[in-house]
């Protein structure tokens, strides 16, 4: 870890890269293919990452603008969007600024961690799985998000979030289970 960055910082950069990663390996024409999050393509889930990417620091009363987008841009859309939240999460200042969030009192950089980095891993396999890309994610990362996914309990259910658990073997990998438990076949 870089001395003055902290940990969340570190855990976005390594996720991000990951996410950027599968968004640079869409193959042309592949934006469009439907993927697993019912009623989107692998373009409407970048645009939702991208999303939160922009609406997220608000919540703390930051106000993060950005010129690209996924329809004209979809690679450049999201390096502009990974940069403008890492810039954050790299300036403890603006990392650290609180808020009243659903869960209570909080900072940015906790709603980063225990949200977008979430969906970062997990909509990385679903842009993976849409257009054919690498579907394998980092196992520490994997055990993390499917710790937090069990501890989110019910309120990880339901219309815009995740459907029931999907069944697979008990011999699945962790992954497997991870993206089944997350209403996903894998």
């Amino acid at each position: 870890m870089t001395q003055g960055v902290s940990q969340v910082s570190e855990r976005y950069r390594r996720l991000a890269a990951e996410f950027t990663r599968r968004v640079e390996a869409v193959p042309a024409g592949r934006w469009e293919s439907p993927s697993p999050c019912a009623g989107w393509t692998a373009r409407d889930v970048l645009r939702h990452i991208i999303d939160v990417h922009r609406s997220m620091p608000g919540y703390a009363g930051l106000t993060v603008e950005l010129r690209k987008s996924a329809a004209e841009d979809p690679v450049g859309a999201w390096l502009e969007a990974r940069d403008a939240m890492q810039e954050i999460l790299e300036d403890p200042a603006r990392a650290r600024l609180e808020y009243d969030g659903y869960f209570g009192r909080t900072t940015l950089e906790q709603t980063v961690d225990r949200f977008l980095c979430f969906d970062l891993l997990i909509h990385a396999w679903d842009i993976a799985r849409a257009t054919g890309g690498d579907e394998t994610l980092p196992l520490d990362e994997v055990r993390r998000v499917h710790a937090e996914a069990v501890g989110f309990g019910d309120a990880l259910r339901g219309e815009q979030l995740f459907g029931p658990p999907v069944s697979v073997p008990e011999d699945a990998s962790e992954q497997d289970k991870l993206i089944a438990f997350l209403g996903r076949t894998p």
